[in-house]
Parts: C-alpha cells; sequence; structure tokens
C-alpha cells in the first residue's frame, strides 16, 4: 500500500486514555474523537524531502530502465527466461516511476486529480513495486536453473514450448501483482484532511473492518513483496555460490569466480539495504494497528518520517536494477556499444549525404549484431 501516505492525516487520541487509532475510518468517526495529534511537521518534511528525492529518482530510473528496454527490443535477443524477466523488470520499474510525480504534488499541494486518478495511481504503484520484487525471485530461480542445466541448454533456441512457459511465467507474476494491488484500487479515495482541509489520496476502510484489513494487507505485503523474494533470492544464490566454489574443478578462472561471487554479493546485499528498512516499518505499522503500540504523539510523528524515508530509499531499488541485473553483464554491455556504434554510423552516413545505408551494410550490421558468444553457465551467474 501506500502507506507514506499517512502522514497526510493526524492521529486521534481518546481522552479517557489516551490511546492512539487512526483516522482512516469514515468520517463520521471523527466525531467520537477531541485531542488531534497535529503532524504539520511531518508533512513539511515531506513536502520538501519526497519531491527531491523522488525527482532523483524518476530521473535515473527512467535513463537506465528506458535503456534496458531499448537494448532488448532492438537488438538483443529473448534467449533465456532471465532475459524475459529482466525486460519485464524495466517495464514494471518504468510504470511504477511514472506515478512518482503525483505523490510528489500531493505532498505539495494535496491531491488535486479527483478519485479515479487516486485510484489508478495507488493500484499501479502497489501493484508495479509487488512485480518487481517478485521479478528479482524469479531472476535467481532461473540463474541457479541455468547453472543446473548447464550452458548447452540454458542457451538453446527458444522453442514453442519453452515460449509458452515464459508466458505463463510473466502472466502468474503480473497476476499475483494485480491481486496486491486490487485493494488500493478498492479502498483508496480523496479525502479532506480533518485539521487543514488539505485533500488527500488515502484508504479509507468501512468501520466494521478497518483494523483487520489494514492489519491484514500490510502483513500481507510485507509476506509476499519482501519475505518471499528474500528466501528464494537466499535460497537460489547461495547454491550458485556452493557451485562457484567448486569451479576450479571444472577449470573456471578464479577472476571469473571471484566476478560472479561479487555480482551475487551485490544483489543480495542491495537488496536488504534498500527493502529490509521499510518493510520493518511496515510490519510495526501492521503492530501497531493490531495492538495500539502508538500511544504518543512524538511517537506516531517519527514512525511517519522513518516511513518516508525507508519507502523512499525502497524505491531507489528502480535505478539500481539495470545496473545489477543488465549493466554488469559483459553481454548488455557489448550490445550497448553496438548500438552506439550502429547509431553514429548512420549519422555519418547522413551527414555525407547518404540518405539511407545501403542494403549491404544493413545485412553486415544486422548480422553482426546477431553474433553472440557462447555462455558457459557460469557467466549466467552475472548476465
Amino acid at each position: 500500500m501506500n502507506a507514506f501516505l499517512d502522514y497526510n492525516h493526524d492521529y486521534h487520541y481518546f481522552d479517557h486514555d489516551n490511546s492512539s487509532n487512526y483516522s482512516d475510518y469514515d468520517d463520521k468517526d471523527f466525531e467520537e474523537f477531541h485531542t488531534v495529534c497535529d503532524k504539520q511537521e511531518v508533512r513539511s518534511f515531506a513536502g520538501v524531502f519526497l519531491p527531491v528525492v523522488y525527482t532523483l529518482t524518476l530521473i535515473l530510473g527512467l535513463a537506465g530502465n528506458s535503456l534496458v528496454i531499448l537494448v532488448y527490443l532492438s537488438h538483443k535477443c529473448l534467449r533465456t527466461m532471465t532475459d524475459v524477466f529482466i525486460l519485464n523488470l524495466a517495464f514494471a520499474d518504468l510504470l511504477l516511476l511514472f506515478t512518482l510525480p503525483f505523490w510528489a504534488a500531493d505532498a505539495v499541494n494535496g491531491w488535486e486529480i479527483g478519485t479515479a486518478a487516486c485510484k489508478i495511481t495507488s493500484a499501479l504503484y502497489t501493484t508495479n513495486f509487488s512485480c518487481s520484487m517478485l521479478l528479482l525471485a524469479c531472476i535467481s530461480i532461473d540463474r541457479y536453473c541455468a547453472l543446473a542445466r548447464g550452458s548447452t541448454t540454458a542457451n538453446a533456441p527458444a522453442r514453442n514450448n519453452a515460449r509458452r512457459q515464459r508466458i505463463i511465467m510473466c502472466l502468474l507474476v503480473w497476476g499475483l501483482a494485480i491481486v496486491l494491488g486490487l485493494p488500493d484500487m478498492v479502498f483508496y479515495t480523496v479525502k479532506t484532511q480533518y485539521s487543514s482541509g488539505r485533500n488527500t489520496c488515502r484508504a479509507v476502510y468501512p468501520h466494521s473492518m478497518a483494523r483487520a484489513a489494514k492489519a491484514t494487507l500490510e502483513i500481507l505485503e510485507v509476506s509476499l513483496s519482501f519475505l518471499l523474494p528474500f528466501m528464494v533470492m537466499m535460497f537460489c544464490y547461495c547454491r550458485v555460490g556452493i557451485v562457484l566454489s567448486q569451479a576450479a574443478t571444472a577449470g573456471v578462472r578464479g577472476g571469473k569466480r571471484w566476478r560472479a561471487f561479487r555480482v551475487l554479493i551485490a544483489v543480495v546485499g542491495v537488496f536488504l539495504f534498500t527493502q529490509l528498512p521499510y518493510n520493518v516499518v511496515k510490519l510495526v505499522r501492521a503492530l501497531d494497528v493490531i495492538y495500539i503500540l502508538v500511544t504518543e504523539c512524538e511517537m506516531s510523528k517519527n514512525l511517519d518520517r522513518a516511513n518516508q524515508i525507508t519507502e523512499s530509499l525502497a524505491l531507489t531499488h528502480c535505478c539500481l536494477n539495470p545496473v545489477l541485473y543488465v549493466f554488469i553483464g559483459s553481454s548488455f554491455k557489448m550490445h550497448v556499444l553496438k548500438l552506439a556504434k550502429r547509431y553514429g554510423q548512420t549519422g555519418r552516413e547522413y551527414r555525407h549525404g547518404n540518405e539511407q545505408p545501403t542494403a549491404h551494410k544493413l545485412t553486415l550490421t544486422l548480422r553482426r549484431t546477431m553474433k553472440t558468444r557462447v555462455r558457459s553457465p557460469y557467466d549466467m551467474a552475472i548476465t
């Protein structure tokens, strides 16, 4: 869920025991509360911090993921499941990045573009964030399977059954991600902030199911968008690490093994660094809904600030995915160089008065582009 939006509405406290309660119930519940924890400080911090972080993330993420899609669609063949997953990962990250300008505007001025846009943007955010995490798990599974099968099978030409398998796997991942985004489509709406009158896009649950629904959805997201991918990645990459540690008997040079180890460590390390803090905060929020842990106004403000910072950190994974899963691979760098060389040659020919490259030159360029070196199964761990 878009939990970072909770700073837009204030905590309310019962006078008799000062226990906290969320205001994401029906508006009629406001009259039951008396003491308000004003979060103007949190909103002011968000109005400066979030637009800056989202702008930087948007620029870097658009550049990296757009380049991935351009190379895959123009040069690099989708020969393996990993290639398919990486392409889908780039699309998911781009769709997630496209929602950031709306949240940045909401942090500064409130939500002013209607309920339909609120529902769609919230659902897109959750769907693509969850899809990215699930695709990371799928990539780790396929890399492990590539090592287990060996280079011949990993680089075999795509057959009808292989193509069908790719389609089914992608549909399953996207289907599960869409299911996780459906609650946002149902519950998110535009509400007027109680204290300042500013419109906000947030979840409003029916009074009878508010606490149960909020806690359940938070825990479900942590489980499927973090714990499941993390456990899968740890299992697969530990197995890959064991295979790489035994690669000396197969004649694999130490430098290649060490490079593969570094890539695996970087992938797992970056995933933990960006996702663990955010999911810990989400889990604390879920426990707060169940057990009412937040009983002081300052504690509520600190939790909101922590949520804004950790979620912004989690979003940086959209910028790092192209580096970790694509740019490190030598084969992709080769395709990037070929793409740059191709457009450079085309531009020089146009500047010299040739309207189009000759058919012979186009054929040679296509043949050079389609040539790929045979990769060992150890290369599959890093490309």
